[in-house]
């Protein structure tokens, strides 16, 4: 009998039982993909991650993230909450962990720079693997019937954009919308993907450096998300090209979670020079859950 060890994290928050869940398998060695979908549908959380030696010996470790449905070439929570179990072991693969990570992904070398406290690791900060790119815009009809709101209540045009991996962004009228949004699962499958993006990620405004925020990916077997790490820096990256100033370091709270009973809070990070954005980071604190080992005959 074989057996895999693995640990639960709670992501974006500093409390248990908060925030994005999180299975990491600290050495996945062995395992095939089909066996690693399987494990993640059997967590049910968003994202599983199982965590192997890299290509390159530059590199921390090569990182593979599965939802429920499907595997994923980056996401935001993942990573920070990979990089929180690694960082906090200190040792991977008979090599030393220091205070920066680098994870092989499907969209490239992640960076994921590690804060402490002492010895306690207290933030994961993860630079997204691509610079941001525009997709291609949807309508805000589509949007609105797929999330049972009314067209008045998107307030500007919504974009597919990506900085790993692709979402859909609309900014809603206020929070009072971002409430009542209900996805419409007939509706998501009749209309998505749209230029490659399954998830709809939503935000209002308030007040200059927050966003509160909800995101549906159920055509990827996530109904609703707790943190959603890759969109939150990819809409920090958007707000900061929208910004007329040429050089701009925007810092935003990513509020998510609210209505699923799991607050979170993801940092935003963007950084632009000469009218063009050269970085997009998501970054928080995690909590360790649970611990134990997965059995396959």
């Amino acid at each position: 009998m074989t057996e895999y060890a693995f640990e639960t994290v709670d992501v974006f928050t500093p409390r248990r039982f908060g925030g994005n869940q999180l299975a990491v398998l600290t050495d996945a060695s062995g395992l095939d993909t089909a066996t690693m979908q399987a494990i993640a549908a059997e967590f049910g959380f968003a994202e599983s991650t199982f965590v192997l030696p890299p290509r390159d010996p530059a590199h921390t470790a090569q990182v593979r993230i599965f939802t429920p449905a499907r595997e994923m070439p980056f996401a935001g929570h993942p990573n920070v909450g990979t990089a929180f179990v690694v960082a906090s072991r200190n040792e991977l693969f008979g090599r030393v962990i220091g205070d920066r990570l680098l994870f092989e992904e499907g969209a490239g070398v992640v960076t994921i720079d590690i804060q402490r406290d002492g010895k306690a690791v207290t933030n994961c900060l993860v630079t997204a693997p691509q610079l941001l790119e525009r997709l291609g815009g949807v309508d805000a009809k589509v949007v609105a019937e797929c999330l049972g709101l009314v067209p008045s209540q998107v307030v500007q045009p919504p974009v597919a954009a990506s900085v790993g991996v692709p979402f859909v962004f609309a900014e809603l009228a206020d929070s009072a919308a971002v409430v009542k949004a209900a996805p419409d699962l007939a509706k998501f499958r009749a209309h998505f993907p749209a230029h490659g993006a399954d998830g709809v990620f939503i935000y209002a405004r308030n007040g200059a450096t927050s966003l509160h925020t909800r995101m549906f990916a159920p055509n990827m077997g996530v109904g609703e998300d707790a943190a959603t790490g890759s969109a939150g820096a990819a809409v920090t990256a958007l707000l900061a090209a929208a910004d007329p100033r040429a050089d701009l370091e925007l810092k935003l709270d990513v509020h998510q979670g609210l209505e699923m009973g799991r607050p979170s809070l993801m940092k935003g990070e963007a950084t632009k020079r000469g009218g063009q954005i050269v970085a997009a980071r998501i970054g928080g604190p995690c909590v360790a859950v649970t611990q134990g080992r997965i059995r396959l005959d």
